[in-house]
């Protein structure tokens, strides 16, 4: 089978050759920590050759509104590597996230979090916390799909694909095997969105299948988080969709100790982005106190995604020992702990001189003890019978009596389509609706075969795409305002499709 190759992840052999990367020094604190980070590096022997790209606030602020030359894009697809220091999105003008850009347009599929606590070095009520938050990286309400459809609705996409739960669920009982983690876990929110999130659910249960030695289990994200927040220790790899991952990944790393503690690793078939999860901090820049564990930890796994493994434990276990000597920049200061408070380039310092150590009392680094590479399967879509059965037609009305719209759409004669129900921000209130439900001016107005009926399951007769343009036609023709459609479709005889709540 072809499969794709997420840039020698895991190797146990040691390169020596020189890994050329794209660095971003980013904005704010970014180089300050990424000039930290870069002297660690080169003192471990990392090898590495950085070449500097421009992107962030000044490329933004330059009339670049993608915040990216096309210089750093050449140098990006060329070193395949990406370091990157935290950037700032300038407020206002609709600037989009580069961030999301460059996670979205190099196929950064999958963002691998890991979150470990550092007791006592670190402060944190979770001890033994040790958990891999492997969040997709390119769908979901990310996809930054949004309309105002009325004067008082906006809507956002929440598009979820089986391409891509495939790579991303795959990746994370990957990332068990590799690592031998014994658990994944599964957040989603399907009790409610019973096609996206129950979309990312099923692949799961069929995955999991397939990794028999490894645990699985799966929960509602909600409660999930809370006993994420209370109990950490009982999770090992979480796998969940974008926006779910983007918050729980956050809460991990408070819990912890500091969110300035943890990097992330972006990984894609041809292109790897690693950086810290902390923001660029503006307020402190230039102070020289910022913490460069993030953007260290993110190099770290960026070393062992190139192959790099024994280096990236010698870094790893010498920021571990200068946590255990008690040298700390002022953000995890402690009383009892601390020994000296140090400058960013002090802490880099530090670590420096604890090149070759190993900490005594903090688990050992061991990357280099990881087991073969993480490989995904091409995507092989299984071809379905797609049958158009309705449409739902949104229409912009300012009324507020659902039965006078449902009258009049009711009435409609047009080639045998006739109106089966309309909703207000998904309720249903027509026909017998409740009058306790506040109605806006976004009606959504479902259209089936008028022989369409009810037998246990519902039942749709296939329509016409032809049927569905006259529908609109004649809706025009009275009056009515259509602001979007949605075709309803069947997929090999199941409803590809939501009820409306009270349906």
């Amino acid at each position: 089978m072809e499969n794709i190759k997420t840039q020698n992840h895991f190797v146990k052999t040691q390169k020596k050759d020189v890994t050329n990367i794209a660095v971003a020094y980013g904005d704010g604190i970014g180089p300050e920590i990424m000039d930290a980070t870069l002297r660690i590096l080169h003192a471990a022997g990392a090898n590495i050759k950085p070449e500097k790209i421009d992107l962030g606030e000044k490329v933004y602020l330059s009339g670049n509104s993608s915040g990216i030359e096309k210089s750093a894009w050449e140098i990006i697809n060329k070193n395949k590597i990406i370091l990157k220091a935290p950037i700032t999105t300038p407020q206002g003008k609709g600037y989009k996230s580069l961030n999301v850009t460059l996670r979205k347009s190099l196929g950064l599929f999958a963002n691998v979090r890991p979150v470990s606590a550092f007791a006592p070095y670190v402060e944190t009520n979770f001890a033994g916390m040790d958990v891999v938050i492997v969040r997709e990286n390119e769908e979901d309400l990310y996809a930054g799909i949004e309309h105002q459809q009325t004067q008082d609705v906006v809507q956002c996409l929440k598009l979820i694909t089986r391409p891509g739960c495939e790579k991303i669920v795959r990746y994370a009982f990957e990332y068990a095997k590799a690592y031998g983690r014994k658990k994944v876990t599964c957040m989603v929110k399907d009790n409610i969105m019973k096609l996206t999130d129950g979309l990312f659910h099923k692949v799961f249960k069929e995955i999991a299948l397939e990794y028999p030695e490894i645990e699985n289990n799966s929960q509602i994200i909600d409660i999930g988080s809370a006993r994420l927040a209370a109990n950490p220790e009982n999770y090992d790899v979480i796998v969940t969709s974008n926006l779910y991952g983007d918050i729980i990944s956050d809460i991990a790393a408070e819990i912890a100790g500091s969110v300035g503690m943890a990097g992330s690793a972006n990984i894609g078939s041809n292109v790897a982005m690693f950086e810290a999860i902390h923001g660029s901090a503006p307020d402190i820049a230039g102070q020289k106190i910022a913490n460069p564990s993030g953007l260290i930890n993110a190099s770290i796994l960026m070393l062992s995604h190139v192959g790099k493994t024994k280096i990236a434990d010698i870094v790893k276990n010498a920021w571990l020992k200068t946590l255990e000597d008690g040298y700390h920049t002022a953000d995890i200061y402690q009383e009892e702990i601390t020994k000296e408070i140090v400058s960013t380039s002090e802490f880099a310092t530090r670590i420096i001189e604890n090149l070759g150590k190993k900490p005594t009392k903090l688990p050992i680094s061991n990357f280099s003890s990881g087991n073969g590479k993480i490989e995904i399967p091409l995507y092989k879509r299984k071809e379905e019978k797609q049958v158009l059965v309705g449409v739902d037609v949104f229409i912009n009305w300012k009324g507020n009596d659902p039965k006078i719209i449902g009258d009049a759409l009711s009435s409609l004669d047009s080639f045998k389509m006739k109106l089966k129900m309309i909703t207000n921000r998904g309720v249903k209130v027509f026909p017998n609706g409740l009058p306790e439900t506040y109605c806006t001016d976004h009606w959504r107005c479902r259209f089936v075969d008028v022989d369409s009926k009810v037998d246990g399951e519902k039942i749709y007769n296939p329509v016409t795409f032809e049927k569905v343009l006259a529908l609109q036609s004649k809706l025009h023709d009275q009056g009515f305002e259509i602001i979007k459609t949605e075709n309803l479709y069947e997929f090999d005889g199941k409803r590809g499709f939501s009820l409306g709540q009270g349906e």
